[in-house]
């Protein structure tokens, strides 16, 4: 005997309405994950942009050597490296002349970054010109520390710039420079200024001559394919042009006395 319609009708609404209410869960399980993954992506991202603020601070004593994101790649890989912390004091001032004239000249003068640099790279840029670089040793000393090198230049650029500016507003900027010459890789596997001295020319950092820190000093750009102990004829006339820079510095390295 057939059911009776009413039945058929009280059935089909419940089921109907539990389809909707099952619907309506699952939309609402998705709203909930999804709001749960930005919620976590935006904390992770906190956590992320703390972890520099904290270590600037952190690496503020001179009794903390910090190590470079590289460093920690080739431990990472077992590649190892040599590195051998030494204090501004026993680095040759003419060293550290030799980076501000050939990487840095306002180095003293500006709040980790240089302004009027950044400002003739975009306009190179927009004209559609070869642009240079406008890196200041403190943002290339961020980047070291808490960066990474390749890919996504641009975006490290962005993140770059602040972080810049916080730690030379944070850093005096004798203890940036010491922290720059004993993370800056001058080689595979060599980092800081004592063993690029030892491993280049077999004297320790505050022995360096004017010729040897001009020709370490103009190796950083492109250490892996700039050999400053083997220079080729171009490297040597750059070495030249820093050196009688550095001789005549004056102001330019005032901030480091």
């Amino acid at each position: 005997m057939p059911e009776p319609i009413i039945e058929q009708e009280t059935e089909g609404l419940v089921h109907g309405t539990e389809g909707h209410l099952m619907s309506r869960a699952k939309r609402g399980g998705r709203t909930i994950s999804r709001k749960s993954l930005i919620r976590t992506g935006v904390r992770g991202a906190v956590i992320l942009a703390l972890i520099p603020v904290i270590l600037t601070i952190l690496y503020l004593p001179s009794f903390v050597h910090p190590v470079s994101t590289l460093m920690l790649k080739d431990l990472a890989t077992f590649s190892g490296y040599d590195r051998r912390w030494v204090g501004i004091d026993d680095i040759a001032p003419v060293l550290a002349h030799s980076v501000i004239m050939s990487e840095d000249g306002q180095f003293c003068s500006h709040h980790g970054i240089d302004f009027r640099e950044l400002k003739g790279v975009v306009s190179d840029a927009i004209a559609g010109e070869a642009t240079r670089g406008a890196s200041t040793i403190t943002m290339q000393t961020v980047k070291n520390l808490y960066l990474w090198q390749r890919p996504f230049t641009t975006l490290r650029k962005v993140v770059e710039l602040p972080l810049a500016v916080y730690f030379d507003l944070v850093v005096p900027k004798r203890r940036i420079m010491e922290i720059y010459l004993n993370i800056a890789e001058w080689g595979p596997g060599i980092y800081g200024i004592e063993a690029a001295a030892q491993h280049h020319f077999g004297v320790a950092a505050r022995k360096l001559s004017r010729r040897q820190a001009a020709l370490l000093a103009v190796a950083l750009p492109n250490p892996v394919a700039r050999n400053p102990g083997k220079p080729s004829r171009g490297l040597r006339q750059l070495a030249s042009v820093i050196e009688r820079r550095a001789a005549r510095a004056g102001g330019y390295v005032g901030c480091l006395d």
